[in-house]
């Protein structure tokens, strides 16, 4: 019994110190890179009220590639509207900026306004048994459900991991997703090389899962608007962070026969406690692209660009029954949502490149992570930083 005990405790130190180490890590903001807006506590998605998120990580193997076996470089990213606990419904919208890519749900989404379901993030040849594991998992909640549009169709977003992991080899398994979901929480959301974002790659350096998030005070209240990316998209030569064209700066460490072109994806989430219906959501979820662009990316022909965006406000989407009381924030007063959508873009894709770590993968393919002390360098040539 002693040593049982012994084992949890042990485990569980393993875990606080991995996530202690990932929290040490520097933001960009710890670099001193410079943003338009006010970030809440955390600087992250969970930052709206009931947001939580959760991953799963696998790294395991290296050298050269046998299909089936490894190396494996991938993982699986959950985001919950309102925790996973909850079965409520929340008003949603999605945008795809370039559709060489995959999101699956979207049409429900389209004809419901809404999500009932998390959103979760994957590789490209893993969306099928990730959305399946979602659908089993909500059955064992919901005995003797039958269909749903929300839990039957559930939204499954996916990047490209090919260069540094065997996405052929189908290592993502339902109990994977199990853990991604039952481990989501609120509060420090990891970044880097986590879950969906372990083996992605994002304007030739080192790419990945990012966050951030906004504080408003506005006429008619406060509100938070929160983001979450899994950036695996990009040309070097286009990269420009703080307006300085770092890319151009920075033209080494670039991936073996990895050309410079705008090839990949890239999935964002956006959240928010505004009180926004379906068509304002769209809206934001297309300010999304503005955020992007000013980063460098200009949605390339081979890239997946797909966001979506839900509101946690109007507790009564779910109602079944009666009339739903709904509020919504007007038109006249959502342009600081727009902005606030646009910059916490902006930096989620920096504190993604930030993060993550160089790594090398299958057949040795390796990818730089941004150099820090080089990055300071360039800003502060170009008098971004002192």
């Amino acid at each position: 019994m002693k040593l049982k005990v012994v084992f949890i405790l042990a485990v569980v130190f393993i875990i606080s110190n991995s996530t202690l180490a990932q929290m040490s890590k520097p933001r960009a903001r710890d670099l001193g890179i410079p943003f338009d807006g006010t970030p809440g506590k955390f600087n992250a998605i969970t930052d709206v009220s009931g947001v939580e998120v959760g991953f799963k990580t696998l790294i395991e193997g290296s050298g050269k590639l046998v299909v089936g076996k490894g190396p494996v470089r991938t993982g699986v990213t959950a985001i919950f509207p309102k925790g996973k606990g909850s079965l409520d419904r929340v008003f949603a919208a999605w945008f795809t900026l370039n559709g060489n890519g995959e999101m699956t749900g979207t049409t429900w989404v389209d004809e419901s306004g809404g999500l009932g379901s998390p959103v979760l993030i994957t590789n490209t040849h893993s969306v099928g048994i990730v959305r399946d594991a979602v659908i089993e998992w909500y059955m064992k909640k919901v005995k003797g459900s039958e269909y749903s549009g929300d839990i039957s169709l559930p939204v499954v977003a996916e990047t490209w991991d090919g260069f540094l992991n065997d996405i052929n080899g189908f290592h993502v398994k339902k109990e994977h997703v199990f853990e991604a979901m039952e481990g989501a929480t609120g509060g420090f959301v990891l970044e880097g090389n986590v879950g969906g974002g372990t083996g992605m790659v994002a304007h030739q350096f080192k790419g990945g899962t990012g966050t951030s998030s906004r504080k408003l005070d506005t006429k008619d209240g406060s509100y938070t608007v929160g983001v979450l990316v899994q950036a695996n998209y990009g040309k070097r030569s286009l990269l420009s962070i703080a307006g300085v064209p770092v890319g151009k700066e920075i033209a080494d460490l670039m991936p073996v026969d990895k050309e410079d072109k705008d090839q990949g994806s890239i999935i964002v989430v956006v959240a928010t406690d505004a009180p926004l219906l379906p068509h304002q959501l769209e809206r934001v979820v297309k300010r999304v692209s503005l955020g992007i662009g000013v980063i460098g990316g200009r949605g390339g022909n081979s890239s997946g660009d797909i966001f979506i965006a839900f509101s946690t406000a109007n507790p009564e989407v779910t109602k079944d029954e009666g009339i739903a009381h709904l509020e919504m924030l007007p038109n006249e007063r959502i342009t600081p949502i727009f902005e606030a959508a646009t910059s916490a873009t902006e930096e989620a894709i920096v504190n993604a490149m930030i993060a993550a770590e160089t790594m090398e993968g299958v057949n040795g393919n390796k990818v730089f992570a941004i150099p820090h002390e080089r990055l300071i360098s360039v800003l502060k040539k170009y008098n971004r930083i002192k």
